[in-house]
């Protein structure tokens, strides 16, 4: 049986490596390359056409998106430099102030080709262009082998479907939600007994670290809005993005003032210091609210990662129901921390502070403030997309996927409610 088990986790781990970016970017690059090299082998004048291969390691990406503008941006700024190049040879020959006038032309037009990362590759072609004896046979060589890299980079991404890099965003924005849980029972720990101001301290220092988790998790989450634009087999690949990344806004939100409440807790600590933060009874309520916003945060990841389907259902009655309790709890430390303070008012600002802070992180978990932020985020892609491409909009409503995707918002706003 133990056997088994080990045969098992070997082959999720086999499984889950040939899902990974660098695997998959380094496979597919090497295998464009290669096909490539060999095409241009057949068409291109050139002994060793080495711009193939070497176009296709660029513009081969780990998603299709990606693959397509970096080609498209390849090949404009290819062409753009033997142009250019072509230009110039008609005119002056190689010296180093045609060269500097033609660097200085290639960056300009560059820009104003709108190639992005690839202006240097438009002076770096015009450059190897004007540079040969026969500048028309090497020109016409240059863009047959990037169009060739090119063409051969986007065809391995259509007929080797890159993955879907949902569920890894998916793991990503979980395994944040679950740290800010952790922080969160053991900031309640804390509050619920004596605190010193170097325990509280360390924990408003791992809170501020969890803004290199939220880096992370946004780059995880471009990789997957990128996975899904122009891919055939995802459907409402719009409503899944705006899902997902309103999702993340909120924990960062989440994490932000998760933030403020661990400078309260510090503040407090030094103010009543050797004393505890809170009175017994108090200090168990803060412990129990924050509990119960932990596991509100970690069932609104859930919800956030598995919409429109019969898991996210579920994880939003349960993110309801620890919302209901969490208010519950809410009042009760509210009242608590009224009497601390007639009691004491000389800090009252600071459980005050708390209590803020707390009614924040609910007020973003709460379901009906997510599904009004995500209706307002679809209302404006919507309005950007009429605007950047009114042809595809028109396109799209005539074969009705946008009527579709108005009909999954509907589904969702009704599921929310």
């Amino acid at each position: 049986m133990r056997e088994v088990r080990e045969w098992t986790a070997h082959a999720e781990r086999i499984v889950r490596k040939r899902r990974d970016p660098v695997v998959v970017q380094t496979l597919r690059s090497a295998t464009a390359a290669t096909i490539a090299y060999v095409i241009a082998l057949r068409l291109s004048p050139e002994p060793a056409p080495l711009t193939a291969p070497l176009t296709a390691l660029l513009v081969v990406q780990v998603t299709l998106y990606a693959t397509i503008t970096n080609g498209f941006r390849r090949v404009n700024a290819v062409v753009t430099g033997v142009l250019v190049a072509i230009a110039f040879s008609l005119l002056v020959g190689l010296t180093w102030w045609s060269l500097a006038m033609l660097l200085l032309a290639s960056l300009v037009v560059g820009r104003l080709v709108r190639v992005e990362e690839y202006v240097p590759e438009v002076a770096i072609s015009a450059m190897l262009v004007l540079g040969v004896t026969s500048v028309g046979d090497y020109a016409w060589a240059r863009v047959v082998e990037t169009l060739i890299g090119a063409s051969v980079g986007l065809a391995c991404n259509l007929l080797l479907a890159p993955p879907v890099w949902v569920e890894e965003a998916g793991e990503s924005i979980d395994g944040l939600a679950r740290r800010l849980r952790q922080l969160m029972l053991r900031m309640g720990e804390e509050a619920a007994g004596g605190t010193p101001v170097d325990r509280a301290e360390k924990q408003l220092h791992e809170a501020r670290r969890l803004d290199h988790d939220i880096v992370e998790v946004d780059a995880a989450l471009r990789q997957a809005e990128d996975s899904l634009r122009l891919n055939p087999r995802v459907q409402d690949s719009v409503l899944h993005r705006v899902v997902m990344r309103t999702g993340l806004d909120t924990l960062e939100i989440c994490t932000v003032v998760l933030r403020v409440l661990a400078r309260s807790l510090t503040d407090l600590a030094k103010e009543r210091d050797p004393k505890p933060l809170f009175e017994a009874e108090t200090g168990a309520a803060l412990e129990q609210l924050l509990s119960e916003i932990a596991d509100a945060v970690v069932s609104f990841a859930v919800l956030v990662t598995t919409h429109l389907s019969a898991s996210a259902e579920s994880a939003e009655e349960r993110l309801a129901a620890e919302l209901h309790t969490a208010a519950g709890t809410r009042d009760k430390l509210a009242l608590l921390l009224r009497e601390e303070a007639e009691r004491d008012p000389a800090h009252w600002q600071l459980p005050g502070a708390v209590l803020t802070e707390v009614n924040r992180i609910l007020d973003e978990l709460d379901t009906e403030h997510r599904t009004r932020r995500l209706f307002e985020e679809l209302d404006r892609v919507s309005r950007e997309q009429r605007a950047r491409l009114p042809r595809l909009t028109r396109l799209r409503e005539r074969l009705g996927v946008t009527e579709q995707l108005w009909r999954n918002r509907a589904g969702f706003s009704g599921r929310s409610r």
